[in-house]
């Protein structure tokens, strides 16, 4: 696991439709190790792996985008107001810090102090439209010189190390993606790879449906970071994923079934290798192989994902080996791929 590339991508703001700071770093982590790199209309970034070699041709596929906030307007007293951009609870954004716009201004979300808050008002959850942004501007004319309406906000979260085992951070849906995806392009393969980093997943898998368009697989494979719910409250059947019992496989979410043969011969790879694995207990969330899947003829897809804690948050947790296994059952899964796509896949 390349932690200070992890760092790199985690610390890097990536709001959905501002990826150009983690396009840049993966451009730069991959250009020695692969053929081709662009970057499309979408804000995608492609890169072509032996596109002459025979054999399927097989897509690595991760969003770069995160979960964040968007500036809508100014008030005359220098507060910022937002909207959400992607699934982020409204409990978890109230008096967390945030850094706005390209001048990488530093603010904090406020609402009125519990002091002043009525019964009903303390009894509920504050929502995020009640919520502003402080950047302790003094005017709008103040505020409007450093931020302007339409300018992104991340949460300022910096990437830690716990312990030997843990980190915490931010973005890690799916940065974590997509450090695994860069370390499988330094590898030589049989057959074609297609590496989509993908832009605007988390407002609608909106950057793979362009993607994959232009450049379709006969294979997928999508890598995330996905919810692990082992945590206290949370009862037995709804523990998504567990933190420690290695790479996740989904056989359906709200959004795809994925391929039954590549799913099976993923479990015999990760059994052959003794590889932990444990399959998405619920049904929930969506991934850009929904889209994937639909390009043209159809894609083959697989959703493989690291078991994240508290994603769509301002900070979530990972474990170490989660990250290796689920790269190292990716690569052997890669070294097994046959050509008759339409046979067994054992």
């Amino acid at each position: 696991m390349d932690s200070d590339f992890i760092e790199r991508l985690s610390n890097a703001r990536g709001t959905s439709g501002d990826e150009g700071e983690v396009t840049s770093l993966i451009r730069e982590k991959i250009s020695g190790f692969v053929d081709n790199i662009e970057v499309d209309t979408m804000g995608n970034l492609i890169a072509l792996k032996g596109m002459e070699k025979n054999g399927p041709k097989v897509m690595l596929n991760a969003h770069m985008d995160e979960v964040g906030l968007i500036i809508t307007r100014v008030d005359e007293k220098g507060f910022l107001y937002f909207k959400k951009v992607g699934g982020i609870d409204d409990r978890v954004i109230y008096g967390k810090k945030v850094i706005i716009g390209a001048h990488k201004v530093k603010g904090v979300i406020g609402a009125k102090a519990i002091h002043l808050q009525k019964k009903e008002e303390v009894e509920r959850t504050v929502e995020a439209k009640e919520l502003f942004i402080d950047i302790g501007a003094e005017s709008s004319d103040e505020a409007k010189r450093l931020v302007t309406p339409g300018s992104y906000a991340t949460f300022d979260t910096p990437f830690e190390k716990l312990n030997e085992n843990y980190f915490v951070g931010k973005a890690f849906d799916d940065r974590l993606g997509c450090s695994i995806a860069s370390e499988l392009l330094e590898y030589n393969y049989d057959f074609p790879v297609i590496a989509l980093f993908s832009s605007q997943e988390e407002i609608g898998l909106r950057g793979a449906a362009t993607g994959t368009y232009k450049y379709t697989p006969d294979i997928s494979i999508t890598i995330e970071g996905t919810i692990s719910a082992d945590i206290p409250e949370v009862k037995e059947y709804q523990k998504c994923s567990i933190i420690g019992n290695g790479p996740v496989i989904t056989i359906k979410d709200r959004s795809v079934i994925t391929d039954e043969k590549l799913r099976k011969k993923l479990v015999s790879v990760a059994t052959k290798n003794s590889i932990p694995y444990q399959f998405k207990q619920v049904i929930a969330g969506g991934t850009d192989s929904s889209r994937i899947q639909l390009t043209k003829d159809g894609v083959r897809v697989l959703v493989i994902a690291v078991p994240v804690r508290y994603i769509h948050s301002p900070v979530s947790l990972f474990y170490r080996e989660d990250y290796d296994n689920t790269k190292k059952l990716i690569y052997e899964f890669l070294k097994c791929i046959k050509e008759d796509l339409h046979g067994s896949t054992d």
